[in-house]
């Protein structure tokens, strides 16, 4: 019997942000290529009052189709209204009361089984008040911070709690991660843990002479991959660089944290060994990974960074701060080093590993668990159980 799921979810890629979510998206087809599941997505958007929406960062947003066919999905984008900077929870009402038509007319026409949220915020409350008008159980997935911040905002982490309360069933993306929703007082066995995937096709070993070549890179090269927002820690990156000669850093990513960066650089007279990539299509990424001698992200928090397990496929070992799953990928000394975030604890951890490179097939073989079969499995399993009021393994 098919399983009918409604995905619910805010972060997913479309025409203008190719990049976004793209996790999301790969879980998402993964789930829907399986004869018993069919998944609808919906993937809602925010949108300012006039005239702010009429602002150039909004215009593309505006020009999505509200229902597309999206690599064999079909993809609804509503729009609900949102107040920048000072939404935060009243994006749940605002969005359950813009989706909540088109909700109850698809399950209408063919009733869903589950709904599954992607993100515990908004995506989860929003989830909990659709339930409720349908009738149907849901899921919600814990993916880092949705917990760390909106669960821990005085303003949201009640709505936080309450979905998890709610709900029939909940995922994490690490062990780490179900540790800090049970320190909320999440209920434990009703938390299943859901490791990532990565596309181990796409993200393989390749000759990193040849790629350094290809890409005009010469000597170390350290890469971070992120978005350029303090959370990230390339502050740290950077200051570690004065300690690191001839090292030459790539930051992979986009945001407006980079004119602080930029200026830091200056100030230390390391601007001229940093180069920054913008936002990187996901299908360009590996030939990076393979050209870099270490990846490094140190993050104040995360829930298991695709970026730390997409390295690793690549045979690129890591430098990253004891944050999320960390120890849960780092379990053995040649997929890289764990260290303080601070900037000489880095730049130690990053040398060490350009002193003495592990064998880049002991490094792929950490990430070989990590498969988007393996995860489709697992998620499978876990909403068939929540539609038929079972109880998830945990």
């Amino acid at each position: 019997m098919t399983l009918n799921i409604l995905m619910l979810s805010t972060l997913f890629p479309d025409m203008s942000r190719p990049n976004f979510g793209v996790f999301v998206e790969r879980q998402a087809r993964e789930l829907a290529s399986r004869a018993e599941a069919h998944v609808t997505v919906i993937a809602p958007i925010g949108m300012p009052p006039w005239p702010l929406s009429n602002a150039a960062r909004y215009a593309p947003l505006r020009a999505l189709p509200r229902k597309e066919r999206w690599k064999d999905m079909t993809v609804y984008r509503p729009t609900f209204p949102i107040i920048p900077k000072f939404g935060g929870r009243t994006n749940v009402y605002s969005m359950t009361r813009a989706i909540l038509p088109l909700v109850r007319r698809l399950h209408e026409a063919k009733p869903f089984d589950v709904i599954d949220a992607s993100f515990f915020f908004p995506d989860g409350p929003v989830a909990q008040r659709l339930s409720r008008a349908l009738g149907i159980p849901y899921s919600v997935k814990a993916r880092g911070a949705d917990i760390h911040y909106w669960g821990a905002r005085s303003g949201t982490r009640k709505m936080v709690k309450r979905a998890a309360d709610r709900a029939a069933g909940l995922l994490a993306v690490s062990a780490a991660m179900k540790r800090s929703m049970a320190r909320m007082g999440i209920e434990d066995d009703k938390i299943r843990v859901h490791y990532t995937g990565v596309d181990l096709d796409r993200f393989e070993l390749a000759d990193r002479d040849a790629a350094k070549t290809a890409l005009g890179f010469e000597g170390p090269v350290v890469l971070c991959v992120g978005a350029l927002i303090p959370r990230k820690g390339q502050e740290l990156l950077v200051r570690a660089l004065s300690h690191l000669p001839d090292v030459t850093l790539l930051m992979a990513g986009q945001g407006q944290y980079r004119r602080t960066l930029e200026k830091l650089a200056e100030e230390l007279g390391v601007d001229r060994r940093i180069g920054y990539l913008g936002s990187v299509p996901h299908d360009r990424l590996p030939r990076i990974y393979a050209a870099a001698d270490v990846m490094a992200l140190v993050s104040a928090s995360e829930g298991l960074a695709n970026a730390w397990v997409e390295a690793l496929a690549c045979g690129t070992p890591i430098v990253i701060s004891d944050v999320g799953g960390a120890r849960e990928l780092v379990d053995r000394p040649e997929a890289g080093r764990i260290v303080e975030r601070e900037p000489e604890a880095i730049a130690a951890g990053i040398q060490a590993l350009l002193d003495n490179p592990p064998d880049r097939e002991t490094v792929r073989e950490t990430a070989l668990r990590f498969t988007w079969g393996t995860n489709g499995d697992v998620l499978l399993e876990h909403l068939q159980a929540v539609a038929h009021g079972e109880t998830p393994p945990a």
